[in-house]
């Protein structure tokens, strides 16, 4: 988590960059939306394979050894370099109207802007794929700091080549970024690999029985993370129909939620996916239901005080990082609504991520996917109810809203599968931890006030927040929540091993 937390400030600092030089503007909405493209058009196929390449990888590890499962990894590379060079053709034959398809009003000028953009970004899918599948095996080989950092390195390239293309006036250097700095991910993933035991060979042969296994295991997560980003492509094209700046207002506060998610949720998912998926091939399904509670109880501990925290402060903490430069009042008015409605399905984006892990470890990626597509429609129909009356705010509380209903329907098609799991003991621990947060939450929020000094007062905010952390783990202590020893005490166990 901690590791996390310096890769995503080191995220942040691109973002607070992006936003000093440019703002919410027509370059940073191109740069944000040329950054993206690639994501959608290929990550979400590397997402599904590095998602199902850790059961596979181990059962082939178990059953041939380390050097079969290295040259399945190799096998797999070689064919979805061949697969990249295809999306690559395309992309660059029909660019404007690909981006046609992300931003919908975007037109002349601007167009022509983000082509040439996409032109350029397009090519970091090869860097991707790599990155993702060589991240999933060292996580197999319980090496977690490596791809929690790698992050780090890639958005100071980014930071850089804002700085550069703003002071020398050449955007071209903006354009190129991305791949550059994916190919700085590149060779620090691949050294790292490299030193546990990870050497390229020529392998080609789409035929293999592995890879279609790998093939069947990942298309339903393919397709549910298509539908995950259709989503975000459905509010990011809204958003640059409904306001000028609209792409760069959503992706501020979109960055802020997912940063929270990604320090208080990612770093237990990363840790307990394979866990939980050796306890899935043992058939140890109760030590499932255990882990998977342990792991939410672990989440809400973290995430709740996280969303009500963010809602109170959420214009504070907005003008607290971007506030400044050529980002403007309309850009803090605009952000700062989608950061509210985004933090209100904070919680259930981080269940769902524990939810999700969960089905996959046990081999079922079509009930995710199948949730998945329900959520898509659900969004796009909320979507365009709520925009129209709250602007950029409305297409944010339409995911948030979105999240919790997908959650529900994770929870109730993982107890058809796994039966009673055993949820009423999470109950007593969710509301001790929703009140401990609210009450420390109010209390900050009075002290904040109290100052006389408004929202643009930043050591306010501070001394906010710091009062925030402490009462909330004061009450948490107090109530005594029940599952937090079995966080805290190995925390404190690890520091007196140190000292």
């Amino acid at each position: 988590m901690v590791l996390t937390i310096i890769s995503k400030v080191s995220g942040f600092l691109r973002d607070l960059t992006l936003a000093y030089f440019y703002g919410a503007s027509e370059i940073s909405d191109v740069f944000l939306l040329a950054i993206s493209i690639p994501t959608v058009v290929f990550g979400v196929i590397a997402a599904g394979i590095s998602t199902g390449y850790i059961p596979l990888y181990s059962r082939i590890e178990n059953r041939l050894g380390e050097s079969e499962g290295i040259k399945y990894t190799n096998n797999l590379i070689s064919i979805l370099m061949a697969i990249c060079t295809g999306v690559v053709i395309l992309a660059l034959t029909f660019t404007e109207y690909l981006v046609k398809i992300f931003a919908i009003g975007f037109e002349g000028e601007t167009l022509a802007l983000a082509a040439m953009f996409t032109r350029f970004s397009i090519f970091g899918i090869y860097f991707t794929i790599v990155i993702r599948i060589l991240s999933a095996y060292l996580n197999y080989k319980q090496v977690f700091a490596v791809p929690s950092l790698i992050g780090i390195p890639m958005n100071f390239v980014l930071v850089g080549a804002i700085i550069l293309s703003s002071r020398m006036e050449w955007l071209y250097i903006l354009a190129a970024a991305n791949v550059l700095a994916l190919f700085v991910q590149f060779l620090i993933i691949v050294f790292f690999a490299y030193r546990h035991s990870f050497r390229f060979q020529p392998v080609f042969d789409p035929k293999d029985r592995n890879i279609r296994e790998m093939a069947s295991l990942a298309l339903p997560v393919i397709l549910g993370s298509s539908i995950t980003q259709i989503n975000r492509l459905v509010d990011r094209s809204l958003a640059s129909w409904v306001f000028l700046g609209g792409i760069s207002s959503i992706n501020y506060a979109n960055t802020l939620n997912t940063s929270f998610i990604g320090i208080f949720v990612s770093s237990f998912v990363t840790v307990f996916y394979p866990d939980i998926s050796k306890k899935a091939a043992k058939g140890d399904i109760e030590g499932l239901k255990h882990t998977m509670n342990q792991t939410i109880t672990g989440v809400l501990l973290l995430i709740v005080p996280a969303t009500i925290g963010s809602m109170i402060f959420a214009e504070p903490i907005v003008r607290f990082l971007f506030d400044r430069g050529a980002f403007d009042e309309t850009a803090v008015a605009l952000t700062t609504s989608a950061f509210f409605f985004y933090s209100i399905g904070m919680g259930g984006a981080g269940i769902n991520l524990i939810l999700t892990r969960t089905f996959y470890s046990l081999q079922d990626t079509k009930t995710p996917m199948i949730n998945s597509a329900v959520s898509v429609g659900l969004n796009i129909i909320l979507n365009f109810i709520l925009a129209p009356l709250l602007g950029i705010g409305g297409l944010a509380l339409a995911t948030s809203m979105t999240t919790l209903v997908t959650a529900v329907l994770l929870f109730k098609g993982l107890q058809r599968k796994l039966g009673r799991l055993n949820l009423k003991k999470l109950v007593p621990s969710a509301v001790k931890i929703s009140s401990a947060a609210m009450v420390a939450s109010s209390v900050a929020w009075l002290v904040f006030n109290m100052t006389g000094s408004g929202a643009e007062d930043k050591q306010a905010l501070i001394a906010a927040l710091v009062l925030l952390v402490i009462l909330y783990f004061g009450f948490i202590h107090i109530l005594k929540v029940e599952g937090i020893d079995q966080f805290t005490h190995p925390i404190l166990d690890r520091f007196r091993k140190k000292r």
